[in-house]
Formats: structure tokens, C-alpha cells, sequence
């Protein structure tokens, strides 16, 4: 793995002209904060690492994602990350389609110190599946960003996850999330993408 990955700019170059400096600006700042942060390419999106996936971009036709793999773990006094809940929008800023939609440079820089500190510690944030608030909402899955990026680069898989039920989505989503090193999370990932774009749940031996 290198600092700089040629297939980054072979992604950014194929990507709509909008896109670009918003990738090239995301990317620059990056390894700006640090030059130990390593880039790669995994699920066909670009992803930058350090001791463990630190953060990812994707880019759509008509919107930027960029999101960080565990976003749980960043202190936000400023409320920047919130806009990551938007369901149709991949990374924790919501859809970014120009520079003036990502937050100050200083900020963005401090989630990216703060995620290398917590990869360090081996820090992992707790990401709950059901969502326990009001007793309309207590039914509520919880879709990581990470996970949302790759079925996006998935259509059948993802066409399967959206078809299950309740019960099969949640299988699915508690298996990845209780993962407990990065290695397994990401094998599981690849074996979860294999299976629903089959079409198959993820117990479907035993259905």
C-alpha cells in the first residue's frame, strides 16, 4: 500500500467533471494531515488507511460521498456529522456536489487526527442495530455508512437487501457491525455481497 495509488486517479479521473476538485480537494487534505495515511482502492472506491480503514469517497452522478469508517468514535461538538443520516446519501456529510457542502478545512482535519488516534488505541464505537428511542421508532435499523458504500457499488446485492424483510436485513446488518477486528468486518462484508447478490439471506442453508 502506498501514499498515493495511481487507481485514485484513475477513479477521480473517470468520475463527472463536478466531482473532480471535490475529490481531489478531499484527497489533498488528507494527506495533508498526515502523510503516514495510506491510500487503496477497496469495493471500487477509493479508501484511505492508517493502522485500519481510516476513511472512504465515492462519487455518483449527481452527488460526492465521503464518510468515515467508524464516524461513531469522533467527538462532533460542532453537529457536522449529523447530515450522514440521509437515507439516499453514502458517508457522513450527506450529498455533496460542490466544495462550499463539506465542512471548514480544520474541521475536517480534526475528524481525520481523531480517527487515526482511535485506530491507534484500537478503538472501536459501538454501533447499535436497533435504534431504541420511541416506541414507533424502536424497530429501526441502523445502515452504516461503510456498508451503504458498497452495496452502492453492488446493484444486485443491493436490489436483495432492499426486497428482505426485517428480520433478514438485520441478520445481516448484526453480523457485519458485531464484528470484532476490521479483518473479519470486511470478510464478512465481501461473503454478505456474495450471498445477496445470489439473492440469498444470510442463514439461507437452514431455509
Amino acid at each position: 500500500m502506498e501514499q498515493y495509488d495511481p487507481r485514485v486517479d484513475a477513479f477521480i479521473g473517470k468520475s463527472a467533471p463536478f466531482a473532480q476538485p471535490i475529490l481531489q480537494h478531499i484527497r489533498q487534505l488528507v494527506h495533508e494531515t498526515s502523510p503516514l495515511i495510506m491510500e487503496t482502492i477497496k469495493w471500487s472506491c477509493p479508501f484511505f488507511d492508517y493502522k485500519g480503514t481510516l476513511c472512504h469517497m465515492n462519487a455518483f452522478k449527481a452527488h460526492v460521498g465521503f464518510g468515515f469508517w467508524d464516524s461513531g468514535a469522533l467527538l462532533d461538538t460542532g453537529n457536522y456529522l449529523k447530515r450522514g443520516d440521509e437515507k439516499d446519501a453514502v458517508g457522513n456529510f450527506g450529498r455533496i456536489t460542490t466544495l462550499a457542502d463539506l465542512p471548514p478545512d480544520h474541521i475536517l482535519q480534526d475528524f481525520i487526527r481523531q480517527a487515526m488516534a482511535a485506530n491507534e488505541k484500537g478503538a472501536k464505537s459501538a454501533r447499535p442495530v436497533a435504534v431504541k428511542k420511541t416506541e414507533a421508532e424502536k424497530t429501526a435499523l441502523v445502515m452504516p455508512d461503510y456498508f451503504a458504500a458498497i452495496l452502492d457499488q453492488n446493484p444486485k446485492a443491493k436490489e436483495t437487501f432492499e426486497k428482505f424483510g426485517y428480520s433478514h436485513k438485520k441478520e445481516y446488518l448484526q453480523w457485519i457491525t458485531e464484528a470484532k477486528t476490521e479483518a473479519t468486518r470486511e470478510k464478512r462484508m465481501a461473503q454478505a455481497i456474495e450471498m445477496m447478490a445470489e439473492g440469498k439471506s444470510r442463514h439461507w442453508k437452514y431455509q
